[in-house]
Order: C-alpha cells, then sequence, then structure tokens
C-alpha cells in the first residue's frame, strides 16, 4: 500500500478540481464541495490528517491510487 502525501486543505481542493468537482461553498475556514451525488467538506488546514484525508477521499469514493493519479496530473 502507497504511503499518503502530507496535502494541505488548499492543496486537495486543487486536486479536486481537476477531478471535475466543484466548490459550492466556503463558511469560515470549511470548503465545501460536490460532482454528482457526492459531498464533502475540506477543512483548510496547513496539513490534512491522515484519517480527515481518508475520510474525505472515501466521501468523494476515491482511492489513494486516484488521488496519487490527480497528483501525477
Amino acid at each position: 500500500m502507497t504511503k499518503l502525501p502530507i496535502l494541505s486543505g488548499n492543496d486537495l481542493i486543487s486536486l479536486l478540481k481537476k477531478a471535475d468537482f466543484s466548490v459550492v461553498r466556503q463558511k469560515g475556514s470549511h470548503v465545501s464541495l460536490v460532482k454528482g451525488e457526492h459531498k464533502a467538506v475540506v477543512p483548510l488546514h496547513d496539513e490534512l490528517a491522515t484519517g480527515t484525508l481518508l475520510a474525505i477521499l472515501k466521501q468523494f469514493t476515491l482511492t489513494r491510487d486516484d488521488l496519487l493519479e490527480l497528483i501525477k496530473k
């Protein structure tokens, strides 16, 4: 299993935009994104905790490999 990279909230949002997710709104330091029926909130932290990152990927039905592919783009 590949190790997850350390990402900030802004980095993750940029990667998700590459995968056609769109920002719906921002309230404080949390940004809501949506693609079809998949919705999640990304906190704008300097470093996302591994559990937080995995939970966000799960809500968007993305795998670790999907995330690594987005990073390569």
